[in-house]
């Protein structure tokens, strides 16, 4: 599997020739926009910062989306969808924690949830032991980095990687890895298999959009 950061909430996941898009910034955000081809698009809030469906869809691709509660199957992955309630925009809104297993690796992607009592037993089960986490960490109306690890450390997750940040420098991220007593590892992308898990527990890594 091959991961990259598009900036906010905007993460690609490849393997092969499948593309899933998590969050996809649209038109209409300020977040700077990126612009490629998915298979399956999830959005876990209906706003312009997470759902530009229009921005995954290019070439020959048109996207599955995933865009709420419930159970999903799509080309093979298995998806699991709870609903939290947030304020998004100083809106109160609906959010949704997914649950996927892909390329052998479980993922745990948290949207805009707002705070670590947001996640439930239920959801927390739906979960299971996270392999990869994807969490924001600027705090305000979502996580903050210390929320962030905290579920990281509840879900056992292997890696931890930061989103809804402002970058390499920001203080958020500043603030998670002394929560979690290391330096991040920043890459480009991160390339990984189900054997490279081995060994990790709670591993921060850092994205560059």
């Amino acid at each position: 599997m091959v991961i990259t950061y598009h900036g906010g909430e905007f993460i690609k996941a490849q393997v092969g020739d499948m593309v899933l898009a998590f969050n996809p910034i649209g038109k209409e955000s300020v977040w700077k926009q990126s612009r490629f081809g998915a298979d399956i698009a999830f959005v876990t809030l209906d706003d312009a910062d997470f759902n530009g469906i229009e921005q995954v869809t290019y070439g020959d691709k048109t996207p599955f989306v995933v865009s709420g509660p419930g159970e999903y199957e799509v080309k093979g992955i298995f998806i699991k969808g709870a609903y939290t309630q947030t304020t998004y925009h100083k809106k109160l809104r609906a959010n949704t924690v997914y649950a996927l297993t892909f390329d052998d690796i479980r993922i745990g992607f948290l949207g805009a949830l707002p705070n670590a009592e947001a996640l439930t037993g239920e959801i927390k089960e739906m979960l299971g032991s996270v392999d990869i986490l994807f969490a924001p960490i600027e705090g305000g109306e979502v996580l903050s980095a210390g929320d962030a690890h905290k579920i990281a450390v509840a879900l056992e997750a292997n890696i931890l990687i930061p989103i809804h940040y402002d970058g390499v420098g920001d203080t958020a991220l500043t603030a998670l890895e002394k929560e979690a007593g290391e330096k991040a590892e920043v890459l480009e992308k991160l390339t990984i298999k189900r054997k490279d898990l081995e060994g990790k527990e709670g591993k921060v890594i850092v994205l560059t959009a």
